[in-house]
């Protein structure tokens, strides 16, 4: 016996002819729910400390959550240098952040962190021509599918950029910090870090696939971040590193179609915008609260408890002794 229904209800039932429609804006308006819960997540950071005469280096700070966070530090008041493989493109979002901040004080330099030489070049810039730097942020990343590639040097793409040219340059811009005093390294990780584990027996994993990888390198990056502030303590330098959360950035401009549509579904959903995923990066720079703190990993502006197998100190060690080599560190080169 069939159910009784109301005449109005009946082109919307299955079969009917507003079915369809009916699914989909069911879709839409779940999406919509998603996309707005993510949103009141986001813990926004509203600094009481400005950061004028102080150094800030952002590197990536061309677009995503680099060019965010370089625009929030020059809000600030913060000297503002842009280290970026694109320059002609970072040149451009200079020119804006210095119209929509009033802050003339943000320059732009190149570096491509995948490359040994590049990483030296622009530290013995720094090293040259700053009087002082306050903070390191390391938010530039690589983030590969399928495709294998090498750096000029030899050494995996992904680790290359990710976790050996960062290492390279928080080395040779130490000692700029030290005499700065109070200075800051914030390393820009990732959740996602649960997903791998670094292989301590392999360090450059050439045959690899390339997106595990990126999560392995979020593990180093963490790692790294911990070793650093054991070795920084006592400096007046900290070390610090933090999840930005999921955010919909050009990190995930790589990955192939068919996948890509399925992920700009989930990206709108689940995702934060870039001006949302930069306010951990800058509450780890900038906050009172984490004066002389070092050696934690913070999520939406909280520390934040890791996984054992990023904590372990002798593993830490190893991936920070095996890196020298890997950089190949010379005598005459700054120790931590």
């Amino acid at each position: 016996m069939a159910l009784p229904t109301h005449d109005w209800f009946l082109p919307f039932m299955r079969g009917g002819e507003n079915y369809i429609a009916l699914k989909i804006a069911s879709i839409f308006l779940f999406a919509l729910c998603v996309r707005f819960i993510s949103s009141v997540k986001t813990r926004k950071f509203h600094p009481r400390r400005r950061m004028d005469g102080k150094t800030v280096i952002v590197t990536g700070a061309n677009s995503g959550i680099g060019k965010e966070t370089a625009k929030f530090l020059a809000q600030l008041g913060a000297r503002v240098i842009m280290a970026c493989r694109n320059t002609d493109l970072a040149k451009e979002v200079q020119a804006e952040i210095i119209k929509e901040t009033k802050n003339k004080n943000v320059i732009v330099k190149k570096v491509d962190l995948s490359s040994l030489k590049s990483v030296r070049d622009f530290a013995a810039d720094i090293n040259r021509t700053e009087e002082r730097l306050d903070v390191l942020l390391h938010n530039a990343g690589y983030g590969g599918a399928f495709e294998k590639r090498v750096s000029e040097d030899g050494i995996e793409m992904t680790y290359a950029t990710n976790h050996y040219g960062p290492f390279l340059l928080t080395h040779l811009l130490i000692d700029l910090m030290k005499r700065t005093g109070n200075a800051r390294v914030v390393v820009v990780a990732s959740s996602f870090y649960k997903l791998a584990k670094v292989n301590l027996s392999n360090l450059n994993p050439t045959s690899t696939m390339p997106a595990y990888l990126y999560y392995a390198s979020k593990c180093a990056n963490i790692m790294f971040t911990l070793e650093l502030s054991k070795r920084l303590e006592g400096t007046g330098v900290t070390a610090n590193c933090l999840h930005p959360g999921l955010v919909d950035t050009g990190i995930w401009r790589n990955v192939p179609f068919p996948l890509s549509v399925g992920l700009k579904l989930v990206n709108y959903c689940f995702f934060k915008n870039a001006w949302e995923g930069c306010q951990t990066s800058v509450y780890c720079a900038v906050s009172e609260q984490l004066d002389g703190v070092s050696g934690n990993y913070y999520e939406y502006n909280r520390e934040t408890k890791l996984n054992k197998h990023v904590t372990n100190e002798k593993d830490n060690a190893l991936l920070w002794d095996a890196s020298v080599k890997m950089v190949k560190l010379g005598k005459n080169d700054p120790k931590i």
